[in-house]
């Protein structure tokens, strides 16, 4: 695909070098540039000799450009990666993609195993579609971290799974990133009576065997909507075999403590939830290197919220709802009474979200859709405005998951709908907001 400029920033070291929108970038100091990688790695010196092809579609010029070392060029492509998305190979048997309705927007459906998205967005790959050339190139780069979707470290085991003949043999890989210096996040989807139990021990352990290399493993359940017909029959993640998963996990974890200095491997938040266990404070995460996997987000949040809280003693606040889904709700009234013994008469609520268009098993707040907002909130004595998780709503804040708008749901409401980052102090100042 080529790499066409569709605008140069202002003042950017590509203006100053004459550089224009409509050209497209072909070399720089004689190497081909594929795509966003190639650019991001050979754009990085000081003294750029580059080749585009002009807007005539002929002629190609030579363009030197000077820079300091490290400085972007100041290009904007046509395309994101200059490359098309790998798309993924595999059929997981627990793939929530599989598990959605029909008739949602063609966005949704899209399945990415892309390594240059593990890098530059923090996305999972399952490694069954690297190349030995993507292979050589992540090393030769060194390109770190990397998030893998490992699954299981038993390679008969992960080609069941993953459904691919090469996901067995992909394992493989881990080893030579680990020998060339690069750092994995990895991920292990735990599905009842596939791969949790002995299972799950052999992957944690395997996985230690890699450390440093292997930086962190976060551990969390398969997620199952009511979307599954004619899907591999897998059973729900219950009470029992929750407490069984962190009965594993808590142990290897204090074990790697005690050896490594790191805990290493971290339950979901939703596995303490549905084992209805007390989440750790937020010092058991560390770094939360897998935050946005779930991994220590209500703790954190709780902990943002407690800290923030001094600041808003005495004050008053409109009245207002909080509307959730049924894994953060006890979290979230926990809070709000912490709030209302220090606040003057704080008029909150918070009101548990049940998800009937993914199914009751979906508890996580971000997959809450606009149409289950308006069938249990309409009727209710809302205050005047309802807070809801940023989460719920796409990139860009414009849209809920089943194509509602907020502006939509406020108006089916008849109050507004107050997005809230995730941060307990965001919160506070949404609650307190004039």
């Amino acid at each position: 695909m080529a790499s066409k400029i569709i605008s140069v920033d202002a003042g950017s070291p590509a203006e100053r070098a004459g550089l224009r929108a409509g050209e497209i970038l072909l070399q720089i100091d004689g190497t081909t540039i594929r795509d966003v990688l190639d650019y991001k790695f050979y754009s990085y010196d000081a003294r750029l000799a580059m080749r585009v092809l002009e807007q005539d579609g002929k002629t190609v010029r030579e363009v030197l450009v000077r820079k300091r070392e490290g400085e972007p060029l100041g290009l904007n492509f046509e395309h994101y990666l200059m490359d098309g998305m790998k798309q993924c190979s595999n059929k997981c048997v627990f793939c929530f993609i599989d598990q959605l309705p029909k008739g949602m927007r063609d966005t949704l459906y899209v399945k990415d195993d892309d390594a240059r998205m593990s890098f530059l967005m923090g996305n999972y790959i399952s490694m069954t579609n690297l190349s030995e050339a993507d292979v050589d190139r992540i090393l030769r780069m060194h390109i770190s971290p990397v998030n893998i979707s490992v699954q299981t470290t038993n390679p008969e085991l992960r080609v069941q799974m993953l459904q691919n003949k090469r996901a067995g043999e992909a394992l493989k890989i881990m080893d030579r990133f680990a020998e060339g210096g690069i750092t994995m996040n990895c991920q292990l989807v735990v599905c009842k009576g596939l791969n949790d139990g002995d299972e799950l021990r052999r992957s944690l352990y395997d996985l230690k065997k890699l450390y440093p290399a292997v930086h962190t493993i976060s551990v969390v359940p398969f997620g199952m909507t009511r979307h599954r017909e004619g899907l591999y029959p897998l059973a729900p993640t219950d009470k029992e075999s929750a407490a069984a998963v962190l009965d594993i996990v808590e142990p290897f974890a204090a074990q790697c403590l005690q050896e490594l200095g790191t805990r290493l491997a971290w339950c979901g938040d939703e596995l303490y939830l549905k084992a209805e266990r007390p989440l750790p404070d937020a010092d058991y995460y560390e770094d939360f290197t897998q935050f946005e996997n779930g991994i220590g987000m209500l703790p954190l949040f709780m902990e943002e919220f407690r800290l923030a809280l001094p600041g808003y003693v005495g004050r008053t606040a409109r009245p207002f709802t909080v509307a959730t889904g049924a894994a953060a709700a006890p979290s979230l009234a926990v809070l709000l009474d912490e709030a209302a013994e220090k606040c003057d008469n704080l008029q909150g609520e918070v009101v548990t979200i049940r998800n009937d268009f993914f199914g009751s098993l979906v508890s996580v707040a971000g997959l809450i859709t606009g149409q289950d907002l308006i069938a249990q909130l309409r009727g209710r004595e809302l205050g005047e405005r309802v807070l809801i998780s940023a989460n719920m709503l796409r990139d860009g804040g414009d849209m809920f998951l089943d194509n509602y708008t907020p502006q939509q749901v406020a108006d089916a409401l008849g109050v507004p709908i107050v997005p809230v980052e995730i941060d307990g102090a965001d919160l506070l100042a949404k609650i307190f907001e004039d």
